[in-house]
């Protein structure tokens, strides 16, 4: 299996929590600066994921899901997880977005294509290493079952 961590970090700490989960699923971790969506075709498992700005994603980000077109990640299966903070005042991300960090529920894009996402954003996103890894670890599993 193919699996790909795209990321956009502001200060090192997605990068990080990036690097932790492509370790876990045997991936590698990529800049959302230096990755292409046709670059993706070889791709079996892709996650992202990027800090929240304004309950959005990144402009890195949002720029990168824009130049995806319909249909572009047929066949391969996707999770996200953002690295917002977590507060009474951040709450849940409206729409679009999700803040993924229970077990992992492997779909197309969130709002795209018709799919919708069944994440849980009723829990903080991984920020240690070890939490990114165990969120990565349910990745895993989804996938075996």
């Amino acid at each position: 299996m193919s699996a790909l961590v795209v990321f956009d970090s502001n200060y090192g700490t997605t990068e990080s929590v990036a690097g932790a989960i492509a370790d876990a699923i045997g991936g590698s971790a990529v800049s959302v600066a230096t990755v292409r969506p046709d670059s993706l075709s070889e791709v079996d498992l892709l996650v992202v994921g990027c800090p929240i700005n304004g309950w959005r994603p990144s402009p890195r980000m949002q720029a990168f899901l824009d130049q995806l077109h319909p249909g572009s990640l047929r066949g391969i299966q996707a999770a996200a997880f953002d690295t917002r903070i977590h507060s009474p005042c951040t709450g849940t991300p409206p729409g679009g977005w999700p803040a993924v960090s229970g077990p992992p529920v492997l779909t197309s894009w969130p709002g795209r294509q018709g799919s919708s996402s069944t994440a849980r954003p009723d829990r903080s996103p991984p920020v240690s290493s070890d939490r990114a890894r165990e969120w990565a670890g349910s990745i895993v599993t989804a996938l075996a079952s």
